[in-house]
């Protein structure tokens, strides 16, 4: 049935067949990217395949027609027939040389192609002289087409001989062509084959020839895919290296930068850095501001040359260590206008000149060169001012040592809107309040602790490292000691201070007051203690079984291997002193739960190598330290309102009872900053929230607003639109003086208004009007409001009626 249908349709099919072989090689003509040889390879081939189907079809057509013309159609159709599967064959197999001598590098053509281009010469001789004897067939009188029973395989022995030799060189070099490549050529070479046995076997079908002339079409349509990857190659290579070339601009660009800004910096010591670390904290900013990656590159740059005129500055105004004079002062000013003259010549990134020239311009109009004001000053030169003005804090000077970063972030505060854009003042905030580690600074050599070599002590206290900060985070830190053999007293082993300072160092000299020194006390690593600031201490030895310890044990001449672990749970710290006789155990309750704290390790006459330091990645538990001491309260003995009292010792530590909000509501409370308070965000905040048991962190948490009396409060938060307003009138005294009244104590009225999900805060303290206006836009069950703060104490939170 099938084959009925074939023989019924076959001379349409060969027709169609013909027509898009014709039609390819037109195609083959307008390809660009193919070389000549190959192109001449693939237009024979399609024509040859098409013209095959055209005689055939012929071949069909007039088969039995004893006319003239049926007598000449049917011996010319049946010879080029066969002609023509010889020609394609041969044409693939040039197409295959010219793949492996060029494609694949061979660089000549194997052996067995140059055997079937042999094969396929003789193929045709022999059709040639079988025109004249029948060797392969004969027409009867009826004109018809007549196998030669005993010789006709011939005629198929040399194509399917041609097809399994270009087959087995196929397989041969499979390794060296790609996968897809090497499975095209397999079928090409197959599928005729089995089409020719196939065909051999049956007759009136033409099996093999409709199967070449697929294969053809196939074979164009593999090329111009092929010559389409190619040039799709060829064009990513092109970016790629167009990308790689700009690339490489832009790295020489920014070395030369690089090396222009060292070359900047390198004319004041005290300066060393400042160009890379202003360029890197811009960046930080203008990632914050969402600027495009390619603006967060071009800030960088312009920051890095930012200070590129004081090349024309002279060095003895630089680097002269007392006040400048006037007139010298001039000159450092001079520096943008110099900068600006120096890189207004790179047209071609005019940025450059724009940040040096206006990074000393000040938001309210009294900066240089030019006094400009708010957003008349060129948005980059704006954030350079930012990221310079914090460089220039966090960094030693030759008169003072790093301001420490809260009081870095108390004097952006102060800046916001006077000498700094206030967006980009409030980027930085947020940026020094994500440093928890203090890391944005100018770099310091690290001691020998922190850099886990030898860590030598002489003296007591002569040598002792960076401090180590103590957290709810458990620190381990391990070493091993060796005593001076000249001093084997029980004293010569290592010992810890534990304190609390603005900069995490140890202090004996006038730096004790300016960075708020406090002194704890000092744990020697026999169990030894000296209580200084802290309430009390208590110790508890517990020995290890099997080992005997006695008065020289720790001053064993190979040393001692300790390890110390510490943590602080808000007013207790614990410690662990490890080493193989005992541990000791040591609980120090401090002043209160506010201070840092820190430990500095020294010792007296031994040496300390080996040295590792882990902090746990997750917190310990609240009562993870037994209690010594009653916790230091502001708030047992002071009124209580609508819900209980709250001391917030740290930043949000704590927070009261949520209350819901309702239109037209009036809360008050009495707040009174701590002791330990110096800094202007330490006062009452105003939380907005929603949690399904009321309470600030609890169940099913979600935070809308933080609202601060200082009138610092950011204007977007995920699923909120928010907007605050703040206003400080001619009442308002300073900021110093406002610190001194929290500290005094302060009582609040809060006004809420609210329409469904949008909420407004309205207060007002010393001076300071806040109007915030909050939209919360999903659904939410109710909105909550509570207090909290940073180092304060809430007290008679009640409701006004």
């Amino acid at each position: 049935m099938l084959l009925e249908f074939i023989a019924k349709h076959q001379l349409n099919a060969m027709l169609v067949l013909s027509g898009i072989c014709a039609v390819l090689a037109i195609f083959v003509l307008f390809i660009k990217t193919m070389s000549a040889h190959r192109k001449a390879i693939l237009i024979i081939m399609d024509l040859s395949a098409g013209l095959l189907l055209v005689f055939d079809r012929y071949a069909y057509i007039f088969r039995g027609d004893v006319s003239e013309l049926g007598f000449v159609m049917v011996r010319v159709s049946n010879f080029l027939v066969f002609f023509l599967t010889l020609l394609c064959i041969l044409m693939f197999n040039e197409f295959l040389a010219d793949l492996y001598s060029k494609d694949v590098k061979l660089g000549k053509a194997p052996v067995p192609l140059l055997v079937v281009k042999i094969l396929a010469i003789i193929g045709m001789l022999l059709l040639a002289v079988s025109q004249f004897t029948g060797l392969y067939y004969t027409f009867d009188e009826l004109n018809q087409y007549q196998r030669n029973p005993s010789t006709f395989w011939l005629c198929y022995l040399i194509p399917l001989l041609s097809l399994i030799i270009q087959f087995s060189v196929i397989i041969a070099y499979r390794k060296r062509i790609k996968r897809s490549v090497m499975l095209f050529l397999a079928i090409f070479t197959l599928v005729p084959l089995v089409a020719s046995l196939i065909q051999f076997a049956t007759r009136g079908i033409s099996f093999t020839n409709i199967a070449l002339a697929t294969v053809v079409i196939l074979l164009f349509l593999f090329t111009l895919i092929d010559v389409s990857n190619d040039a799709v190659k060829a064009n990513n290579m092109e970016i790629e290296y167009l990308k790689k070339e700009q690339k490489d601009i832009q790295v020489l660009l920014e070395q030369t930068t690089e090396a222009l800004a060292t070359a900047i910096d390198v004319k004041d010591p005290y300066t060393h850095g400042h160009s890379t670390r202003v360029a890197e904290y811009s960046r930080k900013i203008a990632e914050q501001a969402g600027k495009s990656e390619e603006e967060c590159d071009e800030i960088y740059l312009a920051a890095i040359l930012h200070d590129v005129g004081k090349i024309l500055v002279p060095t003895d105004i630089i680097n002269k260590d007392g006040k400048l004079t006037q007139e010298e002062f001039e000159a450092i000013k001079m520096h943008p206008v110099h900068g600006n003259k120096i890189l207004s010549r790179i047209s071609k990134s005019p940025y450059l000149s724009i940040g040096a020239h206006y990074h000393h311009e000040r938001y309210d109009g009294r900066g240089y060169p030019d006094g400009l004001k708010g957003e008349d000053i060129p948005e980059i030169a704006r954030i350079i001012a930012v990221a310079d003005a914090y460089d220039a804090m966090t960094s030693k000077r030759s008169y003072r040592d790093p301001i420490p970063q809260d009081k870095v972030r108390e004097e952006f505060v102060k800046g916001i809107g006077t000498q700094f854009d206030p967006k980009f003042a409030k980027l930085m905030i947020h940026l020094i309040d994500l440093d928890a580690e203090y890391e944005m600074k100018e770099r310091e050599e690290k001691t020998a602790l922190s850099a886990k070599s030898k860590f030598e002590c002489k003296e007591f206290g002569e040598n002792i490292s960076e401090g180590i900060q103590l957290t709810a985070n458990l620190t381990k830190l391990g070493f091993r000691s060796v005593t001076d053999k000249n001093h084997l007293k029980k004293e010569c082993i290592p010992s810890i201070i534990v304190f609390d300072a603005l900069d995490g160092r140890v202090h004996e000299d006038e730096k004790v007051k300016e960075m708020l020194y406090f002194e704890y006390g000092k744990i020697r690593f026999d169990g030894e203690t000296e209580v200084l600031g802290a309430r009390k201490i208590e110790k508890k030895v517990i020995p290890h079984p099997g080992e005997k310890k006695n008065e020289k044990s720790l001053l064993d001449p190979a040393g001692i291997d300790y390890v110390l672990e510490a943590v602080k749970v808000r007013d207790h710290v614990l410690f662990r002193i490890k080493n193989k006789f005992e541990t000791i155990e040591i609980i120090m309750a401090l002043p209160d739960s506010v201070r840092y704290a820190y430990i500095g390790l020294t010792g007296e006459h031994c040496v300390m190598t080996n040295i590792f330091m882990e902090k746990a990645e997750e917190p310990v538990d609240d009562d993870y330290i037994p209690r010594i001491a009653e916790e230091i309260s502001f708030i047992k003995d002071e009124p209580v309102g609508v819900v209980p009292n709250v001391q917030i010792d740290g930043w949000c530590y704590d927070a009261s009872h949520g209350l819901s909000i309702t239109d037209g509501m009036k809360m008050s409370f009495h707040a009174k900053s701590l002791p330990t308070a110096r800094l202007i965000w330490h006062c009452p905040y105003i939380e907005l929230f929603y949690a399904d048991d009321k309470l600030v962190n609890g169940q099913n948490f979600h935070q809308f607003a933080l609202v601060r009396l200082d009138g610092e409060a950011w204007d977007t938060h995920d699923g909120v639109e928010s907007k605050t307003f703040i206003n400080r009138d001619e009442t308002f005294e300073g900021w110093d003086v406002w610190k001194e009244n929290n500290r005094k104590g302060i009582d609040v009225t809060v006004t809420f208004k609210r329409n469904k999900n949008k909420i407004t805060v309205i207060t007002e303290n010393f001076g300071i009007s806040i109007n915030s206006i909050v939209t919360i836009i999903d659904d939410v069950p109710d909105v909550y409001v509570a207090l909290t703060g940073d180092q304060v104490a809430i007290s008679n939170i009640r409701i006004v009626e």
